[in-house]
């Protein structure tokens, strides 16, 4: 009897939970959403219009991760992401059954020698050794994957010694070299939590011969936890260098300039993901980001759109030459292209003063670790495989190139992407996402919201502590290694010593209509022949 009792309950139980609370549900919802006026559809279909909303919220996600195929998710596919998270873990690249990329499209291709070089004739320094972590799959089911972490030591795929990049070598009294050609692309410490930025400077430090961009942010400690170089970033908000009544101090730029670990400044007048002044949430501004930026805390903090100190070429070159004078580093501009007249413009007008930065670092419109708004991430601004080359024709035009560097940034996550832009023009290259998804980022693409399931882009605590330092930093290592290993593959490929050598000479191009063109030749196509060589040309 007793059994019979509590089989009666049990099903009860079961009934309510599958039945009658659901239906209540379902008739809360429907008397609400018929009487609400805010959305029309749930006036007359308050389930069907529930459901649809529910489908709508989650549709990232499905398309992420089941409908989208490996090469048509934005702004990242999945073979882009997985190529940077197997990077990070295992420090491999490697893939089977042949490429996924659709060759009917127009795209870039690194050109190939008929004999191309042995490894043992690359010029690469594997000295000295790295010791990292990287993960080993043990079994691979359906359901799950059995693997773990092991202690490692990997080559470190630097430059040779004359191969090195420097930058400010016949300007500055502490010029920068670069002894590898990938370093992270500017990101602030408050856009990113204080976990992610140490996580990346750490793993940075620990890679050896690259750098991080401190972003508009200013200079934090948690910059300083690796021992990495740092190119300190200057916004048109002056963050870290400001007075508090947001002028120009030069009391607090000399003290910057003595850290041991920035080695250069970069004056940001546009990035790809703000062409146009930058943008953080108030509740990402605590007291301690708040102290580094001498502003004040829980105020959501909109950076003006140029700088107030200078408006012309020259009085911007004027800054740059004080910046380094009294800094004793190299001192570079950060823009993203608007058109060929406003470049030629730019590189006119330097080349008449006779003066330049020491680097210009060419952004491309399609950056975006950053969040702004959507009429600026996808109109302003030209995209990277357009603006580099242009800056790159005209420093040559008129006869400045060699006096500065080009640091290239745009969705350069793989080694492919990398050896594009050197070929296009660029003497290094920087990453942001790349970056972010090394560290955890999963693309949840809320950056802006304080909200990052991961910890990465938030500086809610409870988000941030999903983010371990010891874990990440290691991934960082191996991605920037995994970068460096392949540069030198396609430079080998290509038949060249150093990814150094690779040029214009090393690309083609293809066009949609199934049309071959040189590196040499596209370059010339990102460039409007002025009228007075029409005719000569022709």
């Amino acid at each position: 009897m007793y059994l019979n009792e509590v089989f009666v309950v049990i099903m009860f139980v079961v009934f309510a939970l599958i039945i009658i609370i659901p239906l209540i549900v379902f008739v809360w919802i429907y008397i609400f959403d018929a009487r609400q006026s805010e959305h029309s559809v749930l006036r007359n279909y308050p389930l069907l219009g529930n459901i649809r909303y529910l489908l709508e919220n989650i549709g990232p996600e499905l398309r992420q991760y089941l409908f989208a195929n490996n090469r048509e998710g934005k702004p990242f596919n999945r073979h882009q992401y997985e190529s940077v998270v197997k990077s990070g873990k295992y420090l491999s690249r490697i893939h089977a059954f042949g490429s996924e990329r659709d060759f009917k499209e127009p795209g870039f291709y690194i050109r190939n020698s008929m004999f191309p070089l042995l490894h043992e004739e690359l010029r690469i320094i594997q000295e000295p050794k790295i010791e990292t972590r990287l993960y080993q799959i043990n079994h691979e089911g359906l359901f799950n994957r059995k693997e773990q972490r092991k202690h490692s030591i990997v080559d470190p795929h630097l430059l040779a010694e004359e191969d090195a990049v420097i930058i400010g070598d016949n300007t500055c009294r502490e010029p920068f070299k670069a002894k590898g050609l990938i370093g992270q692309s500017a990101m602030s410490y408050g856009s990113l939590g204080k976990n992610a930025i140490t996580a990346l400077s750490k793993g940075l430090g620990l890679a050896g011969g690259t750098w991080m961009n401190t972003g508009e942010g200013g200079l934090s400690k948690h910059h300083l936890r690796g021992e990495v170089d740092i190119i300190m970033q200057i916004g048109p908000g002056l963050f870290g260098v400001r007075t508090e009544d947001g002028d120009f101090s030069w009391e607090l730029f000399k003290k910057k300039s003595e850290t041991v670990q920035v080695k250069a400044f970069e004056l940001k007048l546009a990035q790809g993901a703000k062409t146009r002044g930058g943008h953080i949430l108030g509740e990402k501004v605590t007291p301690e980001i708040a102290e580094i930026r001498n502003v004040r805390p829980w105020q959501t903090i909109d950076s003006p759109n140029r700088f107030r100190e200078f408006k012309t070429t020259e009085e911007l070159m004027n800054f740059v030459a004080e910046l380094r004078a009294v800094g004793g580093k190299p001192v570079g501009v950060k823009m993203v292209a608007g058109s060929k007249d406003e470049v030629e413009k730019f590189v006119r007008e330097m080349a008449e003063l006779d003066k330049t930065p020491d680097f210009i670092t060419i952004d491309g419109a399609e950056g975006g670790s950053g969040a702004t708004f959507q009429e600026l991430s996808d109109a302003a601004g030209l995209p990277l495989f357009s603006a580099l080359p242009l800056l790159d024709e005209m420093l040559k035009k008129y006869g400045i190139r060699d006096r500065l560097k080009i640091i290239a940034s745009g969705k350069l996550v793989t080694p492919d992407k990398i050896a594009f832009a050197l070929c296009l023009g660029a003497d290094l290259v920087n990453t942001a996402r790349g970056m972010m998804i090394s560290v955890g980022c999963i693309m949840a693409q809320v950056c802006h919201n304080n909200t990052c399931p991961v910890g990465v882009a938030t500086t809610d605590p409870k988000r941030e502590k999903a983010l371990v330092i010891e874990e990440k930093m290691y991934r960082v290592t191996n991605y920037v290694l995994s970068l460096r290993e392949g540069l030198f593959n396609l430079a080998a490929a290509a038949g060249v010593a150093s990814p150094t050598e690779l040029s214009e000479e090393h690309l083609m191009y293809r066009t949609s209509s199934g049309q071959l063109m040189t590196g040499y030749e596209f370059k010339k196509s990102m460039l409007i022949l002025p009228p007075e060589l029409v005719d000569k040309e022709a």
